[in-house]
């Protein structure tokens, strides 16, 4: 039985990242040694990080002013090296779920958090509106998806501060303006890599305004000046990145990965919205997150949840168990989630549907 993998995150990856990384976990360009006990200083792999690096810069038409960085610690790294690199005295938080909170959290210890907004009055099922961002803040912190709660800002901010964004899971999604944020970072364990490796992209003049010392391993200019080699790297998952980078631009890149992920998810919410035993838990259209997908049971048919799991794993739907914070389902409908899936997902709805 075929597969039809919704997990949200590590999740799926495209095929050919997977092949090319389990042959390098064999025999690594032709070296005889495995991608894992290489050293990562060797020239082979310094090719990997080098491509890695070039290849992300254009796949986002990243500008010049920017670097990127692969870096251990996951996103949740980055909740305090975002505050530790960039907040002098007061920063401006946006809070839209789980993620977001966790970055506040951390962010608290660093100087004066504002939070401007919150939508956990709704348990986090909508993006806050109309709210005002302190001037004198050293930069407003976004979470673009939420993976937890399934909504998504999908356009680029106009801010009157510095903009920090978290894209675990929505990165290569859709085209953005990289000019318009000081720091964007993510998990890669979403859209680019398996887990073990954040991507940071920094703008390098928003850098150096801080009056703290920074610890050295949590200083974004110690790994620009060593581009990503400080210490030793995330050896195999930057080298599955590369390959899905590899695969996002023989696609098309990120404006047809865009096209792909809407018509997903078109289909996807459209049969929610016809299917008289599900509705979707966020209500507004233009909060929706094209990445994940969330739904419940009508209030009528709730009794009948744990019998359609049951009934979609059983037609090989791996992963669509809503969290916990939610409940019902959450379909993952990442870059690498073919269009024949969700019509699988669709199917197994309708003949639930039929069935009752």
């Amino acid at each position: 039985m075929k597969k039809h993998n919704f997990s949200a995150g590590p999740s799926i990856l495209p095929e050919y990242t997977i092949k090319n990384t389990a042959d390098a976990i064999l025999n690594f360009a032709g070296t005889g040694l495995s991608v894992m006990e290489v050293s990562h200083r060797d020239k082979e792999f310094m090719a990997v990080m080098e491509q890695a690096n070039k290849l992300f810069k254009e796949l986002l038409d990243i500008p010049s002013g920017y670097e990127v960085l692969f870096l251990g610690g996951g996103a949740s790294m980055q909740f305090c090296m975002v505050p530790y690199n960039l907040m002098n005295k007061k920063a401006a938080y946006l809070n839209t779920g789980t993620w977001a909170s966790k970055a506040i959290k951390e962010a608290h210890f660093f100087g004066e958090v504002v939070e401007v907004a919150s939508s956990k009055d709704e348990n986090f099922c909508y993006i806050p509106k109309g709210y005002e961002i302190p001037s004198d803040a050293d930069y407003f912190h976004i979470t673009t998806n939420n993976t937890i709660f399934g909504t998504e800002i999908k356009e680029d901010l106009d801010v009157n501060v510095p903009l920090v964004a978290d894209m675990s899971s929505d990165i290569f999604s859709r085209p953005i303006d990289v000019s318009k944020y000081s720091v964007i970072y993510g998990g890669a364990q979403k859209n680019l890599a398996p887990s073990g490796v954040a991507f940071v992209i920094v703008k390098e003049d928003a850098l150096g305004k801080v009056d703290r010392k920074i610890p050295t391993m949590l200083n974004y200019k110690t790994h620009i000046d060593n581009e990503s080699m400080f210490n030793t790297p995330p050896v195999v998952p930057i080298f599955s990145a590369l390959q899905t980078l590899i695969w996002l631009k023989e696609q098309g890149g990120v404006k047809e990965m865009e096209k792909r992920n809407i018509a997903k998810a078109d289909m996807l919410y459209s049969e929610i919205e016809r299917n008289k035993m599900f509705k979707a838990t966020v209500k507004n259209i233009e909060d929706r997150s094209v990445m994940n997908i969330c739904f419940v049971m009508n209030d009528e048919y709730k009794d009948l949840e744990l019998e359609f799991r049951e009934f979609a794993i059983s037609k090989g739907m791996v992963g669509i168990k809503g969290h916990r914070s939610v409940g019902g389902f959450r379909a993952s409908c990442y870059n690498a989630l073919p269009v024949e899936s969700v019509k699988a997902l669709i199917d197994v709805m309708q003949e639930f549907e039929k069935k009752h």
